[in-house]
């Protein structure tokens, strides 16, 4: 295993000490240690950061660090080969990446595939990579840069640094926020305000394991709920479509203000289709809580401000269980699209499960249901 500390000091060494990117749980003790110690962008996707890393290099000529997990890499595409690539600007920038769904390690079923393509998407986008694990050492690292790294990016080009689980130690910072209401219990309070012909598209993460556990528990079955397992930020664009070809169900989007970062734009859209039967919960920790928990920029943000400029028709909001019991009702008899901020903690059950039924099973169960099967 590599210490963190002994890594960010020897980029630090070597000039490089600009770090921006989206965090990720496989690289927790990587964005931990940065975040406080190093000057630190945490950007609201992976495309915005490796723009904001290019920005940086353009005024310095220094090498930046974008750190991500392998999700992301579908969203630095474009940049990467519109921007960044030797052939256009010859933008240098070192990645660190985690990877999830690695083949033979076992991973939930929406980083299976990407897992699998990582090393070859990092190779098409002729980004060279290095791959390090629970037996790599600081030295290997050290010396993958001294002999064959710092020379490409001298040259313009590209390098990663491919992270498997455990090659990190262990490091960790305290996060917390002022908020009461957990997550699990706004969800639960929330799930029970609706009906059995209301639909759910919950977001990636922490928020579909609890509404999928707190079906389990009340025996309900699960067709009601689409769980959007990956494709962080795009909970709210399904929901849309689901909405508009759907007029006669009320739809819930159960959002996370990571999320709702990472594609903003979404909700302009929202507002432009403006269909009546859009209900929007973002469960609000300003917290990339499910992969760590550090902070995002939602508490910078005029929430109600925001929504309604994009076209919502109102803007709900609650602090504590019972704000959200009082204005659930409102919320829920009000035409849409309309929009509900909660705020909530920034904690979890140590013991909160995963879904046990296989993504297609969840997408079939919802379609009988919404299609009245």
């Amino acid at each position: 295993m590599i210490d963190v500390k002994d890594f960010v000091n020897y980029l630090k060494e070597i000039d490089i000490d600009f770090f921006c990117g989206v965090p990720d749980s496989q690289l927790s003790s990587f964005c931990d240690y940065v975040e406080e110690n190093e000057s630190n962008i945490i950007a609201a996707n992976e495309g915005n950061a490796v723009a904001i890393a290019s920005g940086y290099h353009l005024s310095t000529n220094n090498f930046p660090v974008v750190y991500l997990q392998n999700s992301g890499l579908g969203n630095i595409v474009n940049p990467v080969t519109s921007l960044t690539h030797k052939k256009v600007y010859s933008i240098p920038i070192v990645y660190v990446i985690g990877w999830r769904g690695q083949p033979g390690v076992h991973d939930e079923p929406q980083h299976k595939k990407q897992g699998e393509i990582t090393l070859d998407l990092i190779e098409l986008l002729d980004i060279s990579y290095v791959v390090i694990d629970k037996d790599s050492t600081f030295d290997d690292l050290k010396n993958k840069f001294q002999n064959e790294f710092l020379d490409k990016l001298e040259n313009g080009e590209s390098v990663a640094v491919v992270v498997s689980k455990g090659a990190f130690e262990k490091y960790k910072i305290p996060k917390s926020n002022k908020n009461t209401l957990t997550r699990e219990k706004a969800i639960q309070t929330v799930s029970d305000y609706l009906n059995d012909d209301d639909m759910i598209v919950s977001t990636t993460g922490k928020s579909s394991r609890e509404l999928f556990e707190y079906r389990e528990a009340k025996n309900q079955g699960h067709g009601n709920d689409f769980l959007t397992v990956g494709s962080m930020g795009h909970s709210s664009s399904i929901a849309l479509g689901i909405a508009l070809t759907n007029p006669s169900k009320r739809i819930f989007c159960f959002d996370g203000d990571g999320a709702v970062l990472m594609h903003m734009g979404a909700l302009a859209l929202v507002g432009s289709k403006s269909p009546e039967n859009f209900y929007h919960v973002m469960f609000n920790n300003s917290a990339h809580e499910s992969v760590g928990g550090l902070p995002t920029i939602m508490a910078d943000i005029d929430v109600a401000e925001l929504v309604t400029s994009c076209g919502y028709q109102k803007v709900f909001n609650a602090g504590n269980l019972e704000e959200l019991r009082e204005v659930l009702s409102k919320f829920i008899e009000s035409k849409g699209p309309v929009f509900l901020n909660v705020d909530v903690d920034i904690s979890s059950r140590a013991d909160l499960g995963r879904p046990t039924t296989t993504p297609i099973e969840n997408k079939d169960d919802f379609m009988k249901k919404l299609q009245g099967e």
